[in-house]
């Protein structure tokens, strides 16, 4: 799919690319009620990441899925079919970690304030985000989901899910000389052909039902380990910025900040581009 494929044009290090699921299966209908899909438009056309609800008003992506006008899509499993479960928002303002280093995919994590708040139900409802403290250990099975690319040359319309083991930092600081131990996560068994890699940016990383991580960067050739932002490291960054836009601010501003970014906004693309 053209769309998803323009997430190569993202600045990474030699050998890393952005995500996708590999070696997963077909997710049952709705029971990720947290998953996002957004469609953000550039001045080159259209692309996607994945994202999750964290908050009645807040969805969590990472920073390289940043662009002026995003479109959030949520309580959604086919993509490409209107479902009555879904709710279109669009994103008010990007906020991106001050931190963020785009060259080396630092402090990847970026939160959304949407214009609107979300109708909780069923199937669109926030996760848990982790308690400050907490340290995902070597062996722990987590889930990633997603909408991204299978391979290649092939592409999906309903949400995958792929199970995958947290690994030593050391196996992730040996292939990524910009792997960091104390914001990210390093995921997926190099023994098995399971991965997050390109088309799911900005997706969760979900263990014991609470969001951990984010997908970042992997190899190019989808070989795991990847690279996920830990979200635990983040917790009072996180806090202190939903506190400073809380729900019933009304306030419409159009003058960026250190980190706050109001967005411009254009109508919804009737669909995604063909190949």
């Amino acid at each position: 799919m053209q769309a998803l494929l323009l997430l190569l044009a993202f600045i990474l290090p030699p050998g890393a690319d952005t995500g996708k699921i590999i070696g997963g299966r077909e997710a049952r209908p709705h029971s990720r009620p947290y998953m996002a899909y957004l469609q953000i438009q550039t001045p080159e056309g259209l692309r996607v990441c994945g994202g999750f609800l964290v908050r009645e008003d807040f969805v969590m992506t990472a920073a390289h899925c940043w662009e002026s006008s995003i479109i959030v899509t949520l309580g959604a499993h086919n993509i490409h079919r209107q479902e009555r479960t879904q709710q279109h928002i669009t994103v008010r303002r990007a906020i991106r970690h001050p931190g963020y280093d785009e060259q080396i995919k630092r402090n990847d994590i970026m939160l959304l304030q949407l214009r609107s708040r979300v109708r909780k139900n069923r199937f669109v409802r926030p996760v848990a985000l982790p308690q400050a403290g907490k340290r995902l250990r070597p062996g722990a099975l987590c889930t990633v989901a997603g909408w991204g690319l299978l391979s290649l040359n092939r592409r999906t319309d309903v949400l995958q899910e792929v199970q995958l083991r947290v690994q030593r930092d050391q196996d992730c600081s040996h292939r990524f000389s910009i792997y960091t131990a104390q914001t990210q996560i390093c995921v997926g068994s190099p023994r098995e052909r399971k991965s997050a890699f390109r088309g799911d940016s900005g997706g969760p990383l979900v263990c014991n039902n609470v969001a951990q991580g984010i997908v970042s960067y992997g190899d190019r050739n989808g070989t795991p380990p990847a690279v996920f932002t830990r979200i635990s490291s983040f917790l009072p960054w996180i806090k202190k910025t939903m506190r400073r836009f809380q729900p019933w601010d009304q306030t419409e501003t159009h003058t960026c900040v250190k980190d706050s970014f109001p967005l411009r906004h254009s109508p919804a693309p009737g669909g995604l581009p063909e190949p």
